[in-house]
């Protein structure tokens, strides 16, 4: 029953407007979760987006919408919404209209505060500044107008029997503005014989003034974080050139279609995924998989979407379009990602959800120590501390302090080729110690090459050409590899007259009317062929790891041609890399134990766990995590799920796949291990990030509440350094955008 809900579990993303910080978003994700048939709900306050798990038979998406909006901000399906870089740029300009129109009346009681002070006697000030119904008439559209999303914030929290920093605000701000309206009146029904009084209409708007600006830095610093998601989208091609009731049409590339034959000229990006059926080019694949060398193409050959078309005319038969190309679903992931939530953001969320009620408490305790005890009688000095107490403390950066990093991290790391498919597993890369290495396709290139050519016959030419015309109808990939070798070094091959594959030994074949056989001893001991002065060169290949092959002609021994699956050229360089940054190097395989120390003896690799089959690899990976190592296993995502799905972090490697971004934590683009030390560096720098935000953001509440509620801040100075808070963790975490690895 349990395995048939979780077969039925759906994940549905929103767009969210309203939340001013994490405690908005703990209110929305506990609001979700609460809902019956919600698995998990996940707010992200830096993207302002929710990600839920449901099961559609118990809970629609419609609940969802209402469950938010009931909580007192909106919800949006994310496909439903505007481009989100249109959306930003319409959050901006309202930011920045809130600002100007907030500043504008706020300089002149700003100005009419300086004469106040003994020290600015020599500014000019206006006698109309100082008149109480000016400075009420300059207020109070800043304090209801302005500050009216601040008061509809607050009252929806407290609806709902929570508390955000709206409440903090709108406290602050409102006894302020209350306190001088008070005054004004007191003094208006004097008949205006005395002096104006001391108002303070200038510390409730100079206040919201600044935590608009600070709002507007942070729409503008947001906007930065997605610089990855709009990288990657911006590959996209934009029109596709389709082949219709046989005429060509431009059309969108959004609208191919399935099945549709799409022309791409020279120099023209490939629309979508799809299979060449005319025509043969090379395709610059460097988008993808950070290889420069453009890759040839021809029909048959598989085209991935955004790659370039360099020379020829190709035509392509789409075969993915849409969300399931293999662009769309890297973005798709780096969006998860960032969208997601790691583990050490529970600290922040834990704090922020206790902390407006405490912060209310303080200030509350301020007010009557400073009135009844420290400064008596004092209304207005007592205030001003308490309102500076309740903006000091907002808890606006400790809210952004962890998202701002993983959007930062995880978009730097795409653009490194490094997709990691959530917060958590981004976070726990750093503590990798020990890192699992499938040989096969991973530290080696996965295609076996023809390495070695030993002529025993007078002519090595005419025995690579009997020899791979011998090998060509035959599809085992050693045999590939030889005849794609020969054919490579220029050598034509003609056609074999009859051929005969012998399971387990090799093939006999007659080429130009001579038998050629070519496999292991116990083929040419089969046709009584002598193979003895082989044997010294033969020890000497396997002793490589390479495997060769014994060829005869007309039953007489003629050489031996040798092939290995030879290593990538950076998996060396990776190796020494990771075994630097003091993790241990493992590598597991199927293949024999002689194989496997020779490609582990290339590679720089001490251990070597050889002949394991697929279900044993997930085995060793938890012998290692019993011994207390924190396992990374790096595969092709594929055969060695099982052990992927065990070790701690999966790392699949260099395909981009469906099923290799499904069974790995993380997929590494580039088929290249040093993808393994960049993900752990960025890993390692992401963190060092977050702590250095978590610290400063508390660190900053911490010394700020104490300072404030001694008298040392002036409510509007509170104001000014809680914006800045904010937009400081934000900024600090975009330095991650430029970590170099």
């Amino acid at each position: 029953m349990e395995a048939e809900q979780t077969r039925e579990m759906k994940q549905a993303q929103f767009q969210i407007t309203g939340m001013t910080c994490a405690a908005c978003a703990n209110r929305i994700e506990k609001g979700l979760s609460r809902l019956p048939g919600v698995a998990s709900a996940n707010v992200n306050l830096a993207m302002e987006t929710a990600r839920v798990e449901y099961s559609p038979s118990a809970v629609t998406v419609e609940d969802m919408i209402r469950k938010v909006e009931q909580l007192g901000y909106q919800a949006f399906p994310k496909e439903q919404r505007e481009d989100a870089k249109d959306r930003r740029q319409r959050e901006i300009k309202r930011q920045t209209r809130r600002f100007v129109i907030s500043a504008v009346l706020s300089f002149p009681l700003l100005w009419a505060m300086a004469g106040h002070f003994s020290f600015t006697s020599f500014i000019w000030v206006p006698s109309w500044f100082m008149n109480p119904w000016v400075q009420l008439a300059l207020a109070t559209p800043v304090q209801f107008v302005i500050g009216g999303p601040f008061y509809v914030g607050a009252w929806k929290a407290l609806r709902n029997r929570s508390a955000n920093m709206d409440v903090l605000v709108a406290l602050g701000t409102s006894a302020a503005y209350l306190y001088s309206l008070f005054l004004t009146l007191e003094w208006a029904s004097a008949d205006m014989r005395h002096h104006a009084p001391a108002l303070y209409y200038e510390t409730s708007a100079i206040l919201i003034t600044l935590i608009v600006l600070g709002k507007l830095f942070e729409a503008l610093a947001k906007g930065r974080t997605s610089e990855a998601i709009k990288t990657l989208m911006g590959l996209r091609a934009k029109t596709a050139l389709v082949i219709r009731d046989g005429e060509e049409i431009r059309i969108p590339a959004d609208e191919v279609a399935a099945g549709d034959i799409v022309l791409v000229r020279p120099g023209e990006k490939i629309p979508v995924d799809g299979e060449v059926v005319e025509g043969s080019s090379s395709v610059d694949e460097s988008m993808l998989t950070g290889e420069s060398i453009p890759v040839e193409k021809r029909a048959g050959d598989p085209v991935i979407g955004a790659t370039v078309n360099k020379h020829g005319m190709l035509k392509v038969r789409a075969t993915k379009v849409g969300k399931d190309t293999a662009l769309a679903q890297i973005i798709r992931v780096v969006e998860e990602a960032q969208g997601s939530k790691a583990p050490i953001q529970r600290v922040a969320d834990a704090i922020s959800g206790v902390f407006v009620p405490i912060v209310v408490g303080i200030a509350l305790l301020t007010f009557l120590i400073w009135f009844f005890w420290a400064d008596a009688g004092n209304f207005a000095g007592a205030l001003r501390k308490a309102i500076a107490v309740l903006v000091i403390a907002c808890p606006c950066a400790l809210g952004l302090a962890t998202p701002t990093s993983i959007m930062a991290g995880s978009g730097r790391s795409a653009e490194l080729g490094i997709l990691f498919k959530g917060g958590d597993h981004l976070e726990l890369t750093h503590r990798i110690d020990t890192v699992v290495l499938d040989k096969t396709g991973t530290v080696t290139k996965g295609k076996p090459e023809l390495t070695d050519v030993i002529a025993v016959m007078p002519d090595e030419t005419e025995l690579l050409r009997l020899v791979g015309a011998a090998e060509k109808p035959s599809e085992h990939p050693l045999a590939e590899a030889i005849a794609a070798g020969i054919a490579a070094r220029g050598i034509e091959l003609p056609a074999a007259e009859a051929f005969e594959a012998i399971p387990g030994h090799g093939i006999r074949a007659v080429v130009e009317g001579k038998e050629v056989l070519a496999g292991n001893r116990r083929l040419l001991e089969r046709y009584g062929v002598s193979a003895d002065q082989a044997e010294a060169a033969m020890a000497q290949l396997e002793e490589a790891g390479k495997t060769a092959m014994l060829v005869a002609v007309e039953r007489r021994y003629a050489g031996l041609v040798a092939a290995a699956d030879t290593i990538k050229e950076t998996s060396r360089e990776a190796v020494a890399r990771l075994q630097a940054m003091g993790i241990e190097v493992v590598m597991i395989t199927g293949d024999n134990e002689r194989t496997a120390r020779a490609i582990a003896r290339q590679a720089g690799i001490g251990k070597v766990l050889a002949e394991v089959l697929p279900e044993g690899k997930a085995e060793e990976v938890k012998k290692l995590q019993a011994r207390g190592r924190k396992v990374a296993m790096v595969g092709d995502g594929i055969n060695d799920a099982p052990a992927l799905a065990t070790a701690d972090i999966g790392m699949a490697i260099g395909t981009g796949t469906d099923v290799a971004m499904e069974a790995a934590d993380v997929t590494l683009m580039r088929g290249d291990l040093n993808g393994i030390a960049d993900a752990i560096r960025m890993s390692r720098r992401t963190m060092v990030n977050i702590r250095q935000n978590l610290f400063w953001a508390l660190a900053y509440n911490s010394l700020g509440i104490p300072v404030a509620a001694a008298g040392f801040l002036a409510p509007w100075v509170a104001g000014a350094a809680m914006a800045l808070s904010s937009v400081s963790v934000v900024l600090n975490a975009l330095r991650l955008q430029r970590a170099k690895v």
